[in-house]
């Protein structure tokens, strides 16, 4: 139907639908923003999470906390050579007997604290629980060169560190209760220096109880928290001796001195006491101890050493006088001094070395 004055009339909602495509359009851009806004955030949490230097030292304390060792050495960065160590001013011969399952103690409650980039160099400060010790470490992460589409990185320094550890009184210990023996891992092996440092590679972080706890010699134990990456860690470790050992060093002086009371003359072979007169003896003497040594055991370099100890040995004798003739009986107590110094031999056992001298 025409309208005068113009042309075909509108029908209506025309112009109203002419209108619905543009807002379809704004609705359509406002969802694909949305969408590439959530696709950003969550690939940056992806990132965050899976391939981030945080999420690459988070892996690598996982790893130690579940005590899978050999998985940690693998890890880009942390396993070294002899070169690194040396460049580091560590040892260059340094043990890899602790790197293992049985000698470190789990972390717990790892968490990042800090992160700060330089470079490309990224520096990821965690805290962590190690055997009930609270610590606190920074590692270096740099980019793996050898990565391809997705992130890799690698420590720019291994966290690994040397115990520089010293253990007298004892060829054997323990870390964290692994035994060890140090035969086993110096470099001279059989010939190994009792006095001589040992130095072992540990992760790090990590917590290392070191205690000796044998027939001879035994100590409650040094521990001590690696927490810093390619860095030497002193440990002395002083054993003291047992009560059976000195029980049994006790029991052997006594031996000897009554050993030394068997033989008949004035001046007995090898033995820390005799007897001097100026005529001539009737008969043979007769020794005997009337007061044994109470002896003690302290620590002497590598090995033992017994202080002085008093003790008494009494003389029998029959003396004829020169000039007369005549014989007397002297009955007499003798002073005398023990000492000794014990080496232990590579079995274990202990030698015992007594000396001493008349008072």
């Amino acid at each position: 139907m025409d309208i005068a004055g113009g042309g075909p009339a509108t029908p209506r909602g025309v112009a109203a639908a002419s209108a619905r495509p543009g807002r379809a359009l704004v609705v359509i851009a406002l969802i694909g923003a949305l969408l590439i806004a959530a696709l950003g955030a969550g690939a940056a949490s992806l990132y965050r999470e899976f391939y981030s230097p945080r999420a690459f030292v988070l892996h690598y304390l996982e790893l130690l906390q579940d005590r899978r060792t050999a998985e940690a050495l693998a890890v880009p960065g942390v396993a070294v050579d002899s070169a690194e160590l040396e460049a580091a001013g560590l040892p260059a011969t340094a043990s890899e007997a602790l790197l293992r399952p049985e000698s470190i103690v789990a972390l717990t409650d790892a968490a990042v604290v800090d992160e700060t980039t330089e470079g490309d160099l990224t520096r990821v400060t965690v805290s962590y629980t190690a055997g009930g010790y609270a610590g606190r470490t920074t590692f270096d992460v740099r980019p793996d060169i050898a990565g391809g589409l997705l992130p890799r990185w690698r420590f720019a320094r291994s966290p690994l560190a040397v115990m520089e550890l010293s253990v007298e009184g004892s060829m054997r210990f323990a870390v964290n209760g692994f035994e060890v023996d140090k035969r086993q891992v110096s470099i001279d092996g059989a010939d190994a220096d009792p006095s001589a440092d040992l130095p072992l590679l540990v992760f790090s972080p990590g917590l290392y109880s070191v205690a000796v706890d044998t027939a001879i010699s035994a100590t409650p134990g040094v521990a001590v928290l690696a927490d810093a990456p390619m860095a030497g860690i002193p440990v002395d470790v002083q054993a003291e001796p047992t009560t059976e050992f000195i029980g049994i060093v006790q029991q052997r002086v006594e031996e000897f001195l009554s050993s030394c009371a068997e033989q008949k003359v004035l001046q007995p072979t090898g033995c820390p006491f005799g007897f001097t007169v100026r005529n001539r003896i009737d008969d043979a003497p007769s020794w005997s101890i009337v007061e044994q040594p109470q002896v003690s055991v302290v620590p002497d370099g590598a090995g033992w050493r017994i202080p002085d100890a008093p003790a008494v040995a009494r003389i029998e004798v029959d003396i004829r006088s020169i000039f007369d003739g005549s014989v007397r009986t002297v009955e007499e107590d003798v002073a005398f001094t023990v000492d000794g110094r014990i080496s232990v031999l590579p079995d274990g056992s202990a030698s015992i070395l007594i000396g001493g001298s008349a008072d």
